[in-house]
């Protein structure tokens, strides 16, 4: 068995249980107590799970991690999926980018596009695509929030209200299982859920370990989007609401598109 499927196993363990601990799960497995301890230790740097002595229980946080943090996860798997959900792009588009580590991938696949109109709430988006000569670039007012440069609130609303774009590029903190996008803050939710409104198709980007994430906070349901771009192909629950709802579902790294 592969480590990442073991971990997988162990945080819908913790989830369903309450508790595991390392002894159980090295029986079940059979590996070593050590091995049992290094998956812990990573799914705990991860946020999936709070350690307790002698195993862990299941994290369901309030809060994100770090923004520096959230950029080294799942890094190779985000470059993948920000090519693919480029090449969906055309020229002479119009696009918005929202707040998150893999949208900002997504920017720099197409720093070297030309005539592109790009519309950004995302600080890092624009030290990413000011100055690319093919792309017009249009800043989003509002409040910054510092911890990940990403601009809120109810001037930022306002300001994307006045936009119809053919395309939104889209994150989310984590995805359930029914279809349901989630994140942390109010604000931002306000935000993206005007970027949905907004837009002719919206594209979502979010790598697998997105679904063993939970979040307080609805966005919407995937139904609203064009298509999902991801590194792996989703849980079968989670899959079945996409192909109830045609959104297409395109595997980083796969010529072949899901649906």
């Amino acid at each position: 068995m592969q480590t990442s499927e073991r971990q997988t196993i162990i945080v819908d363990v913790a989830r369903r249980t309450g508790r595991v601990t390392v002894e159980s799960l090295a029986t079940r497995f059979g590996v070593t107590p050590q091995t049992i301890r290094r998956d812990i230790n990573e799914l705990c740097q991860r946020g999936l799970l709070s350690r307790t002595h002698g195993g862990a229980v299941p994290s369901f946080s309030i809060s994100n991690v770090g923004h520096e943090q959230r950029r080294a996860l799942a890094a190779d798997a985000k470059r993948r999926i920000a090519v693919a959900c480029a090449q969906m792009i055309p020229d002479n588009a119009s696009v918005m980018i929202n707040i998150g580590t893999t949208t900002e991938q997504v920017a720099r696949a197409l720093e070297h596009r030309r005539d592109l109109m790009v519309v950004t709430n995302n600080v890092n988006v624009v030290n990413i695509l000011s100055g690319a000569p093919g792309i017009e670039l249009v800043v989003v007012g509002g409040v910054v929030r510092p911890a990940d440069g990403g601009i809120v609130g109810d001037a930022a609303v306002d300001f994307i209200r006045q936009f119809r774009v053919d395309y939104a590029v889209m994150g989310a903190s984590a995805l359930d299982e029914d279809g349901t996008l989630l994140d942390y803050d109010m604000r931002e939710v306000k935000v993206a859920q005007t970027i949905l409104d907004c837009s002719r198709r919206a594209l979502l980007v979010a790598d697998a370990m997105k679904h063993e994430r939970t979040a307080p906070v609805r966005i919407a349901h995937v139904s609203r989007f064009s298509a999902v771009v991801t590194d792996r192909m989703p849980p079968t629950r989670f899959a079945r609401q996409c192909r109830e709802g045609g959104v297409r579902i395109e595997i980083a790294g796969d010529v072949t598109a899901l649906a």
